[in-house]
This record gives C-alpha cells, structure tokens and sequence, in this order.
C-alpha cells in the first residue's frame, strides 16, 4: 500500500480501510500470542499501513 494510492481516497473509504486494518492488526496480535504467526513481518507491515492511513486522513481534513 502506498501513500500515493490512499491521498486520493474519501474520508468515508479511509475510515473504513483503517477499520478493516485495525482488525487484521488485532488479529494478527491474537495469533502471535497463540504462536500461530509464522510471518511476523506481517505486524510490522499492519502497523505501517495504519500509520499511513492516518496520515491521509489528516491530509484529508486540513483540505
């Protein structure tokens, strides 16, 4: 996912992919704890793309 994707995306389609994010986030954290994640780059990489998506949205609303 790139930044360059997100910033041309409304706030209603950012909140809701940021939603779906958090989610997988969560459950990918379930999964560490349970020793079932065997890519844990995957963390990383959810972590990442949320932070990015929030950035979009404060772009978003400072326009």
């Amino acid at each position: 996912m790139n930044y360059t994707d997100l910033k041309d995306k409304s706030l209603q389609e950012l909140s809701e992919l940021l939603k779906e994010k958090k989610v997988l986030l969560f459950e990918l954290k379930a999964k560490l704890k349970t020793m079932q994640l065997t890519n844990t780059s995957e963390l990383r990489v959810a972590k990442k793309d949320i932070a990015k998506i929030q950035t979009a949205m404060t772009a978003a609303k400072a326009n």
